[in-house]
C-alpha cells in the first residue's frame, strides 16, 4: 500500500510540475511574440538562429531551475519543520488539529528520502527544459523582414 501511495504522489507531483512546464512555455511564447522587432533586429546585425535559440532557451531553462531550487528549498523546510508548523496553527486556531486520540500520533511523521527527492528534482529539469525547445525554435525562425514590416 506504501509503495502505491508512492508511486500515485509521484504522477501527482509529475501531472503538477507539467502544468509548471505549461506555464513556461506560455511565458516564453508571450516573450517571443513581445520581443519579435527586438529579434528581427538582433537577426538583421548577424546574430545565427542557433544563437537566438540559446538565448531563449537559457531563458527559460533559467526560469526552470530557479523554480526547482525554491521548490526544492521550501520542501525541504517544511519538511523538516512540519511539527513546528502543525502546533503554530494549533496555537493560531486555538484547537487540537490531528488529535492523538482520533489519528494515533503525537506528533505529524516526515520522512524525506533523498534518492526520490533527487528523482522530483531531475524530473523537474528535465520537463522545464523540455518546455522551453519549442518556444526557442519559434524564436529562432523567426522572419526578420515580417517582424519588421509593420514597425
Amino acid at each position: 500500500a506504501l509503495q502505491v501511495e508512492r508511486n500515485v504522489m509521484f504522477m501527482i507531483l509529475t501531472l503538477i510540475v507539467l502544468v509548471a512546464a505549461l506555464n513556461i512555455i506560455s511565458g516564453l511564447i508571450m516573450l517571443v511574440k513581445d520581443k519579435g522587432s527586438d529579434i528581427a533586429i538582433l537577426r538583421t546585425m548577424g546574430a545565427t538562429s542557433g544563437s537566438v535559440m540559446r538565448i531563449f532557451f537559457m531563458t527559460g531553462a533559467a526560469i526552470g531551475v530557479a523554480g526547482t531550487v525554491a521548490g526544492v528549498a521550501l520542501g525541504v523546510v517544511v519538511c523538516l519543520n512540519i511539527e513546528s508548523i502543525r502546533q503554530f496553527f494549533s496555537w493560531i486556531s486555538g484547537t487540537t488539529l490531528f488529535s492523538p486520540e482520533l489519528y494515533f500520533l503525537s506528533q505529524l511523521p516526515a520522512d524525506m528520502n533523498a534518492d526520490e527527492t533527487a528523482l522530483v528534482v531531475v524530473m523537474a529539469l528535465t520537463l522545464s527544459f523540455l518546455a522551453t525547445i519549442f518556444p526557442a525554435w519559434r524564436a529562432s525562425r523567426l522572419d526578420p523582414v515580417q517582424a519588421l514590416r509593420y514597425e
